[in-house]
């Protein structure tokens, strides 16, 4: 075997980590370096996907600790009737809050998630995906989407391992963001 030849499985390996090498510096995401044989470069395997965190259900009468049923009625402009909350985990230290219109639905729901940023952007990309949703951003690095849904609006943003999701019944997002702006503010974060 020629010398060039010899050399060629080590130029290979060398590109093939310095490709690694710029993923995982562009990235946030592992890549794991192709592994090397005597037939070429192999494609590695995808990692799991990442799940969003699933969404919460009203479980007890409220009150909001983090929102004012009065802040929501000036955002949302409807008179909030009721307050309901959800049950805190390990991914929701903070209950989700529903505020009800007069008719009985939900006219605004507050979510706050806290785990890792992986999860955070993917439960914020599920609520207002990318593809489809106007980029949102909020002062102190908090970025996600908002866009029109079938029964309203969502806002919905993450910052490293948190993320604020707030729907309502309204067709405009601009209550939604005002209320997420509340939220951040009122938790501190």
């Amino acid at each position: 075997m020629s010398a060039a030849r010899r050399r060629r499985p080590v130029i290979v390996a060398f590109v093939a980590g310095l490709l690694s090498f710029a993923a995982v510096a562009c990235s946030d995401r592992p890549v794991a370096p192709p592994s090397i044989d005597h037939a070429g470069p192999t494609v590695p395997t995808s990692p799991t996907a990442v799940q969003p965190v699933q969404a919460p259900q009203p479980m007890a009468e409220g009150p909001c600790r983090y929102l004012p049923a009065a802040a929501v009625q000036a955002a949302n402009g409807e008179r909030v009737v009721a307050v309901r909350i959800s049950d805190t985990g390990p991914d929701r230290p903070e209950p989700a809050c529903f505020f009800y219109a007069a008719n009985g639905t939900v006219q605004l729901r507050t979510w706050i998630i806290a785990t890792t940023p992986q999860v955070a952007r993917a439960t914020v990309d599920a609520a207002a995906p990318v593809a489809s949703s106007d980029l949102a951003e909020l002062p102190g690095g908090w970025s996600g989407g908002s866009q029109p849904t079938a029964d309203g609006a969502v806002f919905a943003v993450s910052r490293q391992g948190s993320a604020v999701v707030v729907t309502t019944n309204q067709r405009q997002t601009i209550g939604a963001r005002r209320i997420a702006e509340q939220v951040i503010a009122a938790l501190g974060r």
